[in-house]
């Protein structure tokens, strides 16, 4: 009977270190299974293409929650079609063209696929002169595709208020047409189409969009940066 019991305990422990072996490599193999996982989303999120809006408070999101403007919006949309495309908000409130070409260097160790430039109206605004303005844009998207000759360009047109002067306010105007044209780049002739001067799309200083107004933003220039993604016809 002693016997037979000591076997039996010799068993139940043999068992149990069975089960604690089993136990171990059953955890061996999760957190084997949750390291590839986790290296395979780090290896899709490095391999995802590059989509950068470089502008001012405008793309910013100035007085909204980031996630609000409309590059953030714009990635929502790429995230439900499984696009591959990580937008980057590359957005300074106050930023001119001149700080821009300064700035563009160190924005562009991401390197780009897709450029989507917005810069100009606090040049307006201040009245720099449009052969300045024009000059500092044309660097920037100099140095872009430099940084990849391959890049998709596209220019977000902008407006300056009338109290600028009719002259200068169609030199300004006229600077984004050029500049798409000799880059061949696409134009969005007028980034706040339908939200630039209607007062219930616009925080109380009368510039910047509300939520409502950037999400208008980003259904309007879906329309002209989709293509450049491979996308199907689909609104915001």
């Amino acid at each position: 009977m002693a016997h037979n019991k000591a076997k039996m305990v010799r068993l139940g422990i043999m068992g149990l270190m069975v089960a604690l072996m089993g136990w171990v490599a059953c955890g061996d193999a999760t957190d084997s299974s949750q390291k590839n996982t986790s290296d395979s989303t780090k290896i899709n999120q490095h391999e995802r293409k590059k989509l950068i809006f470089f502008g001012n408070s405008l793309t910013a999101g100035y007085g909204l929650d980031p996630e609000e403007a409309f590059p953030a919006r714009t990635q929502v949309k790429i995230d439900s079609l499984n696009l591959g495309y990580e937008v980057i908000n590359a957005g300074l409130s106050g930023e001119t063209s001149a700080g821009g070409l300064t700035r563009i260097d160190w924005i562009l160790q991401q390197k780009p696929d897709v450029f989507v430039l917005e810069l100009g109206a606090n040049d307006g605004l201040r009245g720099i002169p449009v052969a300045e303005t024009r000059k500092n844009l044309q660097g920037i998207l100099d140095k872009v595709k430099a940084a990849n000759p391959e890049v998709k360009l596209i220019i977000a047109g902008m407006m300056v208020p009338p109290n600028m002067g009719p002259d200068y306010a169609r030199d300004f105007q006229s600077i984004y047409p050029e500049l798409a044209k000799n880059n061949k780049a696409t134009l969005i002739p007028f980034l706040l189409e339908g939200v630039g001067g209607e007062p219930r799309l616009n925080l109380a200083d009368g510039i910047h969009p509300t939520a409502e107004g950037h999400q208008m933003v980003a259904n309007a220039i879906w329309l002209y940066i989709q293509p450049l993604l491979g996308a199907g016809q689909s609104g915001l």
